[in-house]
């Protein structure tokens, strides 16, 4: 079931990839929270060389996948640097389950690093950074360095998505909330780019009403996904597109790139021609419990499937391993509908 470790000998394309996010790509920020989103525990990490870490997969995530297509290493969690005693120049993964772009997104879950928090961490280490390079090398490091955001779902699944906890779906309408995210987003990417980086991935949100959790709400017609779920998260995607458009407008001859990767898109194609990519299950989690093996998460120690590699979800909420290298390699060297301008093998060129 694991996937070979790549060996990193080469140059990486980048010096260093840090990352800000959600459950996704949280690989253990988590852990040490007060926080009910954890994955310190089996069966996730069930094929992941170093067992349970606290990634909320059954394996590697799309940024372990990249890592290896970089040349990078397993990046830190943020969590384990503050002691200065773990290396941090190939990178650090801030991302932490629950998070979304506005602070209260989440909170149902208890503690997280929400985005804001993600970027004053990110400030912590670029202090750790000071101390080991002079600023003229800094500069060059930062400017050459990737940055990855994987941010949203939560601001509708743990906020908008649920009236009973959140006021924000009868204060807004889905147009009106989006905007409201993506001026959130806007102003957290102009703080990490005043520190100092250059080059951002900013990934857009999968077709959320077509994951385990919400199938098993029965809101859609058998076979198919939450319509009006997909409609709202569509809004946001295309906003954010806008923004990636109008940032590259704006920082033109700055050594900078803004992309845009449709997570959608990649998503909905792989949903739409599952035998084509291996999966046969498409619409229930390897582990879980309930309707769609999904209306209770993967909890600890439950027994999940065996055949892995050919489901698309691992839990309610998170895709496989075998999903998740599909889409590194597309958000790598993918064409242009899916990583927009241009792809991330692109990116190291600027």
């Amino acid at each position: 079931m694991e996937s070979a470790p790549v060996p990193v000998l080469r140059q990486p394309l980048f010096p260093a990839m840090f990352v800000l996010g959600d459950s996704l790509v949280d690989n253990g920020n988590n852990n040490g929270l007060s926080s009910l989103a954890k994955a310190n525990f089996l069966p996730y990490g069930i094929d992941f060389q170093r067992g349970p870490t606290g990634r909320f997969c059954n394996g590697k995530t799309i940024i372990d996948f990249l890592g290896d297509l970089l040349g990078l290493p397993l990046l830190p969690a943020f969590i384990i640097t503050i002691t200065g005693q773990i290396d941090i120049r190939s990178g650090v993964n801030y991302a932490s389950a629950a998070a979304g772009i506005l602070d209260e997104s989440g909170q149902n879950f208890g503690d997280r690093f929400s985005l804001r928090q993600q970027v004053q961490n990110f400030g912590i280490t670029l202090n750790q950074l000071k101390n080991q390079m002079n600023e003229e090398e800094l500069d060059r490091y930062l400017k050459k360095s990737l940055i990855v955001i994987n941010m949203g779902s939560n601001d509708y699944i743990n906020n908008y998505l649920m009236p009973s906890f959140y006021s924000s779906s009868s204060t807004f309408n889905p147009e009106e909330f989006a905007h409201l995210l993506i001026n959130n987003y806007a102003s957290q990417i102009m703080e990490l780019y005043r520190l100092g980086l250059r080059k951002f991935l900013l990934a857009g949100v999968g077709p959320l009403g077509c994951m385990p959790n919400q199938l098993a709400t029965g809101h859609a017609p058998p076979g198919k996904c939450v319509a009006n779920v997909n409609d709202m998260v569509r809004i946001f995607n295309k906003q954010l597109k806008s923004l990636v458009d109008q940032l590259n407008a704006n920082y033109t001859g700055t050594g900078s790139i803004f992309v845009f990767a449709d997570t959608y898109g990649a998503f909905s194609d792989i949903l739409s021609n599952p035998t084509t990519y291996g999966f046969s299950a498409t619409d229930r989690g390897c582990c879980g419990i309930g309707r769609n093996k999904g209306q209770i998460t993967c909890l600890p120690f439950s027994i999940p499937c065996l055949n892995r590699d050919e489901y698309i979800f691992w839990d309610a909420y998170h895709p496989t391993q075998a999903f998740n290298e599909i889409i590194a390699l597309k958000a790598y060297s993918g064409s242009q509908s899916l990583c927009y301008p241009i792809n991330i093998k692109q990116m190291a060129q600027v």
